[in-house]
């Protein structure tokens, strides 16, 4: 088992930068680093992190993908479909002293398979629907569990979309979540969101 703490888990993924120029259309908001901790934790209590192979879809700079990376899984690799974002994460495993493969592509073309899938996708809120690519996506290469971030008005549509993939919702939790000021359209410096973190199982016979 993993031996970092939890506050020391905020603090290193806190060092991996947010995007610099965020793009509006793709909804580039960096995972807070304690909601990244939580989830990631999560995971490792459920014996879904460490050793296992990990894929983070829509990675970004990395928080998510590093952060599995520091906890113990055995292999990483963040798909993001931005390749401007790409250098500032391979940047942050490195200073992180962790091995995580990035890579640059659309998470509705990627086809190979991990047994966790970990991710903060769109939540829709720029472009209707922007999230379903991710959650088709990630029923699809889950060999194990899913965890993920969403919305809270989503519930019905993972839920439906979870029943129809043969995956199993373990839990369904609100989490704190402050959007910052990121885009010209925010007024507000910051801004709670109704944001919950989920763990799914996609094992077909567990």
């Amino acid at each position: 088992m993993a031996t970092m703490r939890r506050a020391d888990l905020v603090r290193r993924l806190d060092r991996v930068p947010a995007p610099t120029t965020p793009r509006r259309a793709l909804e580039q908001v960096a995972t807070p680093p304690e909601a990244a901790a939580e989830l990631l934790f999560g995971a490792l209590a459920a014996d879904d992190l460490e050793g296992r192979t990990v894929l983070d879809l829509g990675a970004g700079t990395g928080r998510l993908a590093i952060g599995a990376a520091l906890l113990g899984a055995r292999s990483v690799v963040g798909v993001e479909v931005d390749p401007a974002l790409r250098p500032a994460a391979e940047r942050a495993a490195r200073a992180a002293a962790v091995d995580v493969e990035f890579v640059t592509a659309n998470v509705a073309d990627w086809g190979r398979p991990s047994e966790v899938v970990v991710m903060n996708p769109p939540f829709g809120a720029q472009t209707a629907h922007a999230d379903r690519p991710f959650w088709d996506a990630a029923f699809r290469l889950a060999t194990r569990a899913v965890y993920a971030f969403a919305l809270a008005d989503s519930r019905t549509f993972i839920e439906r979309r979870a029943v129809a993939a043969d995956a199993r919702v373990v839990a369904t939790r609100p989490i704190a979540w402050a959007l910052p000021r990121i885009f010209p359209h925010h007024t507000r410096r910051r801004v709670a969101l109704a944001v919950d973190l989920w763990a799914l199982r996609t094992e077909r016979h567990a």
